[in-house]
Order: structure tokens, then sequence, then C-alpha cells
């Protein structure tokens, strides 16, 4: 049987306007909207607590249950993404997307509230793979990392402008307001991502398998087993430091909490600039001369951000901006070397895979961190450095691995 031809978007004409650069713009939006919906949820912890009369076993499961959901969505969906068009795909994930932020902001009481967020999660974690796969049908081989850099730049604005703007409303309006207005500002996306993507059908053909044996297909198909291997080495490591980094620079390294918006705000700008530059980086180099640079890079800023002893701010600040700025170039490079190595009629259902690894390895990473570490609450955090030195040692396993993915 004779390849099946990667998709080629036809897009409208008459209008003179660069329809993949709409497309972008409409990715990269509704991106920001699913990106704030995760990461908002952690500094409204505060309200949450004197709202819903919860603990912090109890919160703990509203933040995970957006991470399980994502994961477990992400499989189911890998049976089925292959088999429709990438427009219909998109549209329907974002609507789910959108109905589960509404529900988050109506929802009254804890139950409610954990119920939401695992509508969320089923919807928006699927759709951030997507996302990948449509950059990879719509722009060449040689745009391909700019695009994917200005999409994850979605991370950067989302760390710089929503969250910020989401904590101020939750303060001033009620915890529930900052996920009513995302849902407000994702409905006109729904219908700019109707008239500016094509159909994207590209990728359908041949003979579609039952959707177990697609899956079971998607996860042992060999060109697959070193990108999802890459995934999963980088989420490991990655997120067994993140997310203790407030509580290490509070503990550890003489950063107030009062000063910590402005930690994450300098590394959000960095990324903001970091993440096209690396895309353009990757267009003229390839991308895995680039990953290798950035993530020894990120190796080196893991160690010092581990071991940084009582800095204050002006130290502090510029030290977790370089490792967050590189841990998007590295993030930026995977993707431009992962969506390359797929073909194009099974890359929908392998993103929806690979972004289940992510979640599944980001939440193992934070585990293992959280078994090591000890101390924090007022208290010093202790065996940072050893977290950061296991997730250093795990990270450079990438630098091998990445040499695996083959075009």
């Amino acid at each position: 049987m004779a390849p099946i031809p990667a998709a080629e978007p036809t897009f409208p004409e008459g209008s003179g306007v660069d329809r993949a650069g709409l497309i972008l713009f409409t990715l990269a939006a509704m991106q920001f909207i699913s990106t704030v919906d995760f990461m908002i949820v952690m500094p409204l912890g505060p309200l949450l607590f004197d709202a819903l009369g919860i603990d912090t076993v109890q919160f703990s499961w509203i933040v995970s249950a957006y991470t399980f959901a994502a994961g477990c969505a992400g499989f189911a969906a890998a049976t089925v993404l292959d088999r429709v068009g990438r427009r219909s795909a998109y549209i329907a994930l974002s609507a789910g997307l959108l109905l589960g932020t509404l529900a988050c902001g109506l929802a009254t009481n804890y139950q409610l509230l954990v119920a939401a967020r695992c509508l969320t999660g089923a919807f928006g974690g699927v759709l951030s793979g997507l996302s990948y796969a449509i950059v990879a049908d719509v722009f060449p081989e040689e745009r391909r990392g700019r695009a994917t850099g200005l999409l994850m730049s979605a991370f950067a604005v989302a760390s710089v402008v929503g969250v910020p703007i989401g904590i101020v409303l939750g303060n001033h309006c009620g915890w529930g307001v900052p996920f009513l207005t995302l849902a407000a500002l994702g409905l006109p996306l729904l219908g700019m991502a109707a008239w500016t993507m094509p159909p994207l059908t590209g990728h359908l053909g041949g003979t579609q398998r039952r959707p177990l044996a697609q899956l079971l297909d998607t996860l042992t198909y060999p060109a697959h087993l070193p990108a999802l291997a890459l995934t999963a080495i980088l989420m490991f490591g990655a997120f067994s430091v993140i997310p203790y980094i407030s509580a290490s620079y509070v503990s550890n390294a003489g950063v107030t909490e009062a000063q910590l918006p402005v930690v994450f705000v300098a590394g959000g700008l960095l990324t903001l600039v970091s993440a096209p530059l690396v895309g353009r980086l990757i267009d003229r180099y390839g991308a895995l001369p680039v990953f290798r640079c950035v993530v020894s890079l990120a190796a080196v800023m893991t160690l010092v951000v581990t071991h940084l002893p009582s800095v204050g701010l002006a130290v502090a600040a510029p030290v977790a901006s370089l490792m967050m700025a590189s841990n998007a170039g590295r993030l930026v490079s995977s993707v431009s070397l992962i969506t390359a190595s797929i073909e194009p009629r099974r890359r929908g259902g392998f993103m929806s895979v690979n972004s289940s690894v992510q979640h599944i390895a980001s939440g193992l990473g934070t585990v293992c961190g959280g078994l090591i570490l000890e101390g924090g609450a007022g208290e010093p955090l202790l065996h940072f450095g050893t977290v950061g030195i296991l997730a250093v040692a795990v990270t450079l396993t990438s630098l091998w691995v990445a040499g695996r993915v083959r075009p």
C-alpha cells in the first residue's frame, strides 16, 4: 500500500490574510485559556479553603483531578483522534474545555468542583496535544520550530498576565469569577477555529483499526517508543523540582512570599522572549543540536536553583528566570523533534497518548520529589539538592534518547 500523504491544508481564498497565522493565533489563544485554567487553582487555594471549608488533602485532590483526568482521557482519545478531521476534533475539545471551565466557576461545593476539574482536565489535556498535531499539519518543517515556539509562548503569557489578573479577580470578586471570565473569553475562539481552520483530513485513509488495537499500535509502534520515552524523562525530571521551587525560595533562599510573584513574572517575561528565539534556532540549525544545548543549560540551572543558599530576590529571581526559560526551550525543541518523527496519519492519536504520558510522568515526578523532601511551612526545606541531582541525572539521559527520535 502506498504511504498516505501528509495533510495539506486548503485555506479559503480571497481574503489575502495569512490563514496559517490566524490558525496559530487561535491555537495560542485557546492554549492561554487552558493554561490559566490549569494554573489558577493553586494560587486560589486560600480562597477555596475558606469558601468551601476544605482541608489540604481535599485541596490536593482539586489540583490533581485535572492531571489524572487528562492522563486517562488522552489514552481514550488516542483511539479516535486519527479517525476524524482535526478541525472537528479541535472544536469539540475546545467546547468541552470551556464547559468544564464554566462548571468550575459555578461549582458551589467541594464535590462539584472536583467533578468540574475532572471534566476540564479530560478535554484540556487532549486539546493541548491536538494543538501540536495541527501545527505539524499546517506548517512545513522549515517553519514548524518557530510556530511551535510561538504556541508555547502561551504558557509564558499565562504566567505573566493571566494568572496575576486571575488572582486579582478572585480576591475582589470571588474565586469563581476567574473561571467564568475564561469561559467567556473562549467562546469567540470557537467561531475563530471554525472559520480559520480547513478540515485537515489529509491524515485520514487506509484501513481503520478497532479502537483498542489502534491504541496498542500507538503505544508499541517502534518509531513512537523513543518519542514517548523522551517525553516521560523530561517531564519526570522537571516536575520533581518545579512544584517545590516556591517553598524552597521562601524557606531557603531568602525570598519572601510577597516577592514570589516578581520571581515568576520575571521568568515568564524571559520565557516569552526565549521560546520564539529557540524556535528560530531550530529552524536554522535543526531541533536535535538545539535540544542538546538547552537541556545542558537546564541541567546546570536546576542544580543552581536546588542548591541556592539565602541570597535574596536580586539573585534568586534571575536564577529562576534562566531555569524557566531553559525548561521552555527544551520543551519547544523536544516537541519539534517528536512531531517530525510521527507519520501524519498517526499524529493525532500519538499526540494524545504523548499528552497522557506527559501528565502521568509529571505526577510521578512530583510524588517522587515530595517523598525525598522534608521541612517547609516555615522550616528549611531539606534535601532539595538531592532532588535536584536526581532530576539532572534523569534529564541528562534525554540527550541519548533524543538521538533515537528519527524524522
